[in-house]
């Protein structure tokens, strides 16, 4: 069974190619021979026409009674006089089909003897006899004088050049003819070639996608329907490339975000049950001995209270994360500068208890449109990740400085770097840089809830973390106070 369309297209044009040579070669040859047959009859017609005219002569200038008997007497003289008028062989007979002078027996002879049968029954007829390039024909027609039929006169006549004609323009035509089929059929096969090939490569290829391969391309250049079709069957598998990369991107995305939440989950409940834990067992052993040993009620009662101080600073993180679109959005105008110098005198206590220094360097009138207590705490919890991450004996830079209308806000600490490949995930919610020196209870909400408070002031930032120096730059507009306690931006 014939399966592929370039078989197909083969088998279909050479019979098509194949049945169309030979019914024109058939027409061609039934064309021609009616053609001789009328030629032939024509010449016939004239060669009977003149022989009659030749015979009435005869008998007109002789008169006999018995016109048979004197067709015999002068059978061999009409003879020659014929053979010599007529350029052919001839032979008289009786009416009964007796011979009675040939000029040449030999040319009768041998032969079909049809058309001399038919004459002596009255009729005219003759046969012809013809090989690839020659003819002859006997013709034989009965003799009739004054309604009396006399005798039968027979003539072959030779059509080997007409013959010989036909025959040549048969076989010009007929190499014609091949060669146009053979170069139609070519054009055919070439033109077959020319839609099948490049199926066969967009079968493969889509094969290949099917299997898995999206690298694979159609290299055509054509500007036709195959053209067009290779050009967006490209474009398809360019499109599921992308969807399949972005879904994968999508899906990597996810599992981070998974595995960051459950991170975040393991170390909220750990850092949730071990200050309760704690809380409990001395509550428990407080209530049993009561004040009796004051030292360890004093003890006890601490470390009760500072405990429970984290797990409402944990919580109102956790807040802070979950709800920071849903606080007050009123804004107002805020010396941001001010602010910032007196979150450094406050938190210089906390550095000196880890024995680091703070340096603050904050312009006058760095007014920003915003809410102070959220900007106090951004600058908190920048400076406390600042403290808690950088090196041994260090000193923590704090700037804040007008620049292409904005407020830049810097703070920049040294110590151990930030993995190039985690910077970017940083502020993202429940995630937690890998550093060495990361402090107990840090669940990584401080740099989430930094990234809200900086979004909803309009701002920017982003962290630089290179030779051993980590910088954060935080930028929000610039809102210039006019005289008249006007705000303009």
């Amino acid at each position: 069974m014939i399966r592929t369309i370039r078989a197909k297209f083969i088998v279909g044009f050479f019979v098509i190619f194949s049945l169309s040579f030979l019914v024109l070669n058939q027409t061609v040859k039934e064309i021609i021979r009616t053609s001789n047959q009328k030629i032939v009859t024509s010449d016939l017609v004239g060669l009977k026409n003149n022989s009659n005219v030749y015979v009435r002569q005869a008998f007109l200038i002789n008169h006999f009674t018995n016109n048979k008997l004197y067709f015999g007497q002068m059978a061999e003289e009409m003879v020659n006089d014929l053979k010599h008028a007529t350029s052919s062989d001839v032979s008289a007979y009786t009416v009964d089909g007796k011979l009675l002078f040939s000029s040449d027996e030999q040319e009768f002879s041998g032969s079909s003897d049809e058309d001399l049968r038919q004459a002596i029954e009255g009729k005219t007829a003759y046969t012809i006899t013809y090989g690839r390039n020659s003819g002859t024909v006997l013709y034989s027609y009965p003799v009739i004088i004054d309604g009396v039929k006399v005798g039968i006169l027979r003539f072959t006549k030779d059509f080997t050049l007409l013959y010989d004609q036909s025959g040549r323009i048969m076989d010009i035509i007929f190499y014609i003819a091949l060669a146009i089929f053979g170069a139609a059929f070519l054009f055919s096969y070439m033109l077959s070639r020319h839609i099948t090939v490049p199926l066969v490569k967009l079968t493969r290829a889509s094969t290949e996608v099917k299997n898995g391969n999206l690298d694979v391309r159609i290299p055509f250049r054509r500007r036709d329907e195959i053209g067009e079709l290779a050009l967006n069957f490209n474009d398809m598998i360019d499109r599921i490339g992308s969807q399949i990369s972005m879904i994968e991107r999508d899906r990597d995305r996810l599992k981070d975000l998974n595995e960051q939440e459950k991170r975040f989950f393991d170390n909220v409940t750990h850092e949730l049950k071990t200050p309760l834990t704690s809380i409990l067992g001395y509550a428990e052993i407080i209530r049993e001995k009561g004040d009796n040993d004051r030292e360890f009620f004093d003890k006890g009662m601490n470390h009760i209270v500072e405990e429970s101080r984290r797990l409402h600073s944990m919580v109102l993180k956790l807040l802070e994360v979950s709800q920071h679109n849903a606080g007050d959005k009123d804004m107002e105008l805020v010396d941001s500068g001010a602010i910032l110098r007196d979150v450094c005198d406050s938190m210089s206590f906390r550095a000196k208890r880890y024995k680091k220094s703070i340096v603050c360097e904050a312009e006058e009138g760095a007014f920003v449109l915003g809410q102070p207590n959220r900007l106090r705490q951004l600058f908190i919890n920048l400076l406390d990740n600042a403290i808690k991450y950088s090196a041994a004996q260090s000193e923590i830079t704090v700037k804040a400085e007008r620049a292409n209308g904005s407020v830049r806000y810097t703070f920049d600490n040294p110590g151990e770097p930030i993995p190039a490949d985690q910077l970017a995930n940083v502020f993202q919610p429940f995630y937690s840089v890998s550093l060495k020196q990361k402090e107990e209870g840090s669940v990584g909400l401080g740099l989430s809830i930094v990234k809200s408070i900086v979004d909803d002031h309009d701002g920017t930032i982003r962290i630089v973390s290179e030779k051993f120096h980590t910088v954060v730059y935080v930028e929000i507009p610039y809102v210039k106070a006019g005289a008249s306690n006007e705000i303009s931006i």
